[in-house]
């Protein structure tokens, strides 16, 4: 077995090998006719299971994975010497907002520069269909084959697009006829290939639906085994009730569970890690098949608009702004919003990361406590402008997390690894405001902060976290690992030197370390240069 430590060795012996392949010479030349589309030669080839790496070299002829060997005697009409770097399945992002960004830029220039060669998206309750008629999977998928994405892209249905498009934003029950056509069409996007459900609970209007409806909207997901995906209806205070409330849908529509981007806010609630992970340990002893996810920073992002009241956004952007000046609302909503911006550590622990309104383009990537400052302003007041500036479309980060934390979750057993992060690139269109940086660094951050630097978990296991686990978790059953006849989707780092570059304070930068990503056959990312645009929509299989 090769240990770490050897691999580390003969990366740095490998020096010399790979600065030729990366000043443009070809790879050595394997005598006779080409056999193979590319074959990638000599690598630490990790096959996505967990297991230890192998040197081997691997082969891929018409889009998918054809010989896998400590040497492959016939030559590819493209060769890439791999040796000391690891040769990994293609991430897979269970839980992304990579998709919003695709129309303006079908490059996802910060989504494959990662190594993500697949996408899950639909989070949070919201997917870009809704089941209905016209607005269904099928009609989602032609849009997105007709972009022609760099990556792989597959979605959930987000109950809360279901549920806007039966009953609009408002708050109130769904009529007994209304959840029927609820369920007909989460059926319907099943059936045609949505990869599960999600919910954003915190968000309307999913925060709406009760109980009993999202086990109703839930039970389509059971004979499928196809899991229900939460953005939990709290992440602090309330965090232990939103996990037991999780726990209770799967249970009532006997379902998998996947409890997104799992996080305990503010300092307070730190300690609740031990509570959360041992309810979670409780369901699955149940027998609740039940799983998170998690992304490696200790700030979150959302709107704006999601540090005030629920019941204040009742009925969509409109009631919510005239609400926030109402003197019937506005002292019980100042109250409220300045109570969870408590449990976060204060304005200062916010910073913008997006407006529309050109005047306050200034306030992107700043902490929203010291911008109200040098505006002489209150910092709520602020806050209220902005929302009003902008239509109630602000973004925001909230830095509220433990890294010790993220040590234990990241190395958790039920883990895996999300970005939760859109798309965009140094360059066009989608170059703006100031986004979270795991939108270009999740993957490559976990690999070389927590693997190598901290040593929360192994490389195995964390390219396990990243590839084999969720695509099991989705039911695409052909990704995640690298196998003979899987699809030959690849990525090649260097485990001694991968990193992110990505920060809070400019995140339009892309990882280093990544070498070479492949996706269907194709050589997409190499060098650092963008060659091709492979990508096609997965279905649940």
């Amino acid at each position: 077995m090769t240990t770490r430590r050897d691999f580390v060795g003969t990366a740095a012996l490998a020096v010399g090998a790979w600065t030729w392949l990366r000043e443009g010479r070809p790879s050595r030349a394997w005598p006779g006719p080409a056999r193979h589309d590319l074959v990638v030669r000599g690598g630490m080839v990790f096959d996505g299971s967990g297991g230890a790496g192998r040197e081997h070299d691997v082969a891929l002829q018409g889009g998918r994975i054809v010989a896998i060997a400590p040497r492959i005697a016939e030559r590819g009409t493209e060769e890439i010497d791999a040796r000391g770097l690891a040769v990994a399945p293609g991430f897979v992002d269970i839980h992304s907002h990579g998709d919003g960004t695709l129309r303006e830029d079908p490059r996802a220039e910060s989504v494959i520069r990662q190594g993500i060669t697949t996408m899950v998206v639909g989070a949070d309750g919201g997917s870009r269909f809704s089941g209905a008629e016209g607005q269904s999977f099928a009609d989602w998928a032609r849009t997105m084959g007709q972009i022609g994405p760099a990556i792989n892209v597959a979605s959930m249905i987000g109950l809360g697009s279901v549920r806007e498009s039966v009953i609009g934003e408002v708050d109130r029950r769904a009529t007994a006829d209304e959840v029927v056509r609820m369920t007909v069409m989460v059926e319907r996007a099943l059936a045609e290939g949505a990869c599960g459900a999600s919910t954003g609970l915190e968000y309307t209007p999913g925060a709406f639906a009760p109980l009993d409806e999202l086990i109703a909207l839930c039970r389509p997901l059971a004979a499928r085994r196809l899991p229900y995906a939460t953005h939990m209806r709290n992440e602090d205070d309330r965090l232990l009730e939103a996990i037991d409330e999780s726990i209770t849908v799967a249970r009532g529509a006997r379902c998998p569970l996947q409890v997104s981007h799992l996080k305990m806010q503010g300092t307070r609630n730190w300690p609740k890690i031990d509570a959360s992970l041992g309810r979670l340990s409780d369901a699955r002893r149940e027998g609740i098949d039940a799983w998170f996810d998690v992304y490696p920073y200790v700030a979150y992002s959302t709107g704006l608009s999601n540090l005030f009241p629920v019941w204040a956004r009742d009925g969509g952007a409109a009631p919510f702004l005239a609400r926030l000046r109402d003197p019937a609302t506005a002292a019980r909503i100042r109250t409220e919003s300045l109570g969870k911006v408590d449990v976060i550590g204060g304005w200062d622990n916010v910073q913008i990361s997006r407006v529309s309104n050109a005047g306050d383009r200034d306030a992107e990537g700043q902490r929203l406590g010291a911008w109200a400052q040098a505006r002489g302003g209150d910092p709520y007041e602020a806050a209220v402008g902005l929302l009003e500036r902008n239509r109630a479309d602000v973004g925001m980060l909230g830095f509220a997390m433990s890294e010790e934390n993220l040590d234990r979750l990241l190395a958790h057993a039920y883990a895996m690894v999300c970005s939760d992060g859109g798309g965009f690139a140094v360059d066009g269109p989608t170059r703006r405001g100031s986004p979270h940086p795991r939108g270009a660094g999740t993957m490559p951050r976990v690999l070389g902060r927590y693997v190598r630097e901290r040593k929360a978990l192994t490389l195995e296991d964390a390219i396990h976290k990243m590839t084999a686990r969720p695509a099991d978790r989705v039911h695409l059953r052909d990704r995640g690992r690298l196998a003979v006849g899987l699809a030959g989707d690849v990525v090649l780092f260097d485990p001694a030197r991968v990193a992110d570059a990505a920060t809070f304070a400019n995140p339009f930068q892309y990882p280093v370390g990544i070498a070479a990503v492949v996706v269907n056959g194709r050589v997409a990312v190499r060098d650092g240069q963008h060659l091709a645009d492979a990508g096609a929509v997965l279905r649940a299989m």
